[in-house]
């Protein structure tokens, strides 16, 4: 019973992962006074590219194939380890949230690999800059999660949610968490998904030489690896998981409660997006530098108990 509700879990994460790109999409639309695509735009998306034929470069090598695989793959495999509904996950007990970080650093090392595989000025110019990116989220991310780990004595995603009143050093980590995956995300002021001005490209760069159904596993890829990271900060803000002995009842408002929490942060994504403007790349390390302050102040909240 256990383990046919954790895969029903999985796969509803996998299929609301479009939906919460939707969302946020409409919210921003809603926000500038435009009509804009449907909420439901990203399924059509993915549905129209898998039925279109793929054009690949006479230079691409294995590495340029095989990269939608690994990006889809790595962000689904993230996906096993993220705590939303029940508790207890057993794949929880397989791996840490560095281990989230190891994974999605696969996906982001194929990808880059891929962006200068056919020899594109612009596939090279977003994975160049993709690399310089992550050199400082990955860094944030980990001193937020160690101040974590001081709380909880545990890197386990599900023991890093602890009920009762919201601490100091959770709310530092939740913040540096949120400028990580604003970045990891390729959302504004870091990245822009609207355009493709090469002064401002940098996911989209890596990405423009593909079509068809790897284009769509990328895009797929990019949707879990969002719900990912939003799971991850609501659990550690406000855990909600039950056990799936708990009963039909507690079950289901776990999961309206883990749905509202992931909505709340598509529209606060939203807001940001529309009221904040694109940032220069090398004003980049200016952003990550105050992410950091942030996880260090984070880490001694955590060693001073509050």
């Amino acid at each position: 019973m256990k383990i046919m509700m954790l895969v029903l879990q999985f796969l509803f994460l996998v299929l609301a992962a479009p939906l919460i790109c939707g969302i946020i999409a409409r919210v921003k639309n809603n926000l500038r006074m435009r009509k804009g695509a449907p909420v439901l735009q990203p399924y059509y998306n993915i549905v129209k590219l898998l039925s279109k034929d793929e054009v690949v470069s006479s230079t691409a090598s294995w590495v340029f194939r095989i990269a939608p695989a690994v990006v889809l793959s790595s962000s689904m495999a993230a996906l096993a380890l993220v705590p939303a509904v029940i508790a207890g996950n057993s794949a929880n007990l397989a791996g840490d949230l560095l281990a989230v970080l190891f994974i999605f650093a696969l996906g982001r090392f194929f990808l880059a690999l891929a962006g200068i595989d056919t020899g594109s000025a612009f596939g090279g110019m977003g994975s160049s800059r993709e690399m310089f990116i992550a050199s400082f989220a990955e860094p944030c991310a980990s001193l937020a999660i160690f101040s974590l780990f001081l709380r909880s004595g545990s890197t386990n995603p599900e023991m890093l949610g602890i009920p009762g009143p919201v601490q100091v050093s959770t709310v530092f980590a939740a913040l540096c968490l949120i400028m990580v995956i604003i970045a990891e995300t390729s959302r504004l002021p870091i990245d822009n998904q609207e355009t493709h001005l090469e002064l401002t490209m940098v996911h989209e760069a890596m990405v423009l030489e593909y079509s068809g159904s790897s284009l769509a596993f990328i895009e797929a890829g990019s949707y879990i690896k969002q719900i990912v990271w939003f799971g991850i900060l609501a659990h550690i803000v406000m855990p909600s998981a039950v056990s799936a002995s708990s009963g039909l009842v507690p079950v289901i408002g776990s999961a309206a409660l883990f749905g509202g929490k992931v909505l709340g942060l598509a529209v606060c994504v939203a807001f940001l997006e529309v009221f904040i403007a694109k940032m220069r790349l090398f004003r980049v390390q200016d952003y990550f530098g105050f992410a950091g302050i942030l996880g260090l102040f984070a880490v001694i909240s955590s060693l001073m108990g509050i």
